[in-house]
């Protein structure tokens, strides 16, 4: 839009890739047992069952890594002096542009991990009572008060 400023944007949370790497951990962690447990009980079927389970782990890295980071690269949060926008998804596109004066609130749900880590939801409600949340943003309250700023300025300071 013609004089609309971006004000803010983040980001997905780091948070997101939490999985991929606790089954990273524990491939090394069973890859190193692989090593130091054979040598001292010297029993190969041991190290063979560990390197089995490593490479099962290792798998399941990759397979939590690679949505996580498609979502992390795809996933927009943003407030211009006019809008708020969120952009979601690679395949499977979400998007929501709504007017500022079209936006009722935003409402942040955090958890207390989620308080102490600095990420949350924001679900953005709209007029008609349309309401649309989005998981693991990063500072959440940060968003909310970007989005009241821009909406109080876009009103004349009221």
């Amino acid at each position: 839009m013609e004089g609309e400023q971006v004000t803010y944007t983040t980001k997905r949370h780091w948070i997101i890739f939490l999985p991929a790497l606790v089954y990273c951990l524990l491939g090394v962690a069973l890859l190193i047992a692989a090593f130091v447990l054979p040598s001292a009980q010297q029993d190969e079927r041991v190290a063979w069952a560990l390197d089995v389970f490593a490479g099962v782990a290792g798998l399941a890295a990759v397979w939590a890594l690679v949505p996580a980071l498609i979502d992390s690269i795809t996933s927009e949060f943003g407030v211009t002096n006019r809008r708020v926008i969120v952009k979601v998804g690679w395949l499977r596109r979400r998007s929501l542009e709504t007017l500022l004066s079209k936006v009722e609130g935003i409402e942040v749900e955090q958890s207390i991990l989620a308080r102490v880590f600095g990420y949350g939801t924001i679900t953005v409600t709209g007029t008609g009572g349309s309401r649309e949340p989005f998981k693991r943003i990063a500072a959440p309250l940060e968003f909310r008060r970007k989005v009241q700023e821009q909406s109080l300025a876009a009103q004349g300071g009221k």
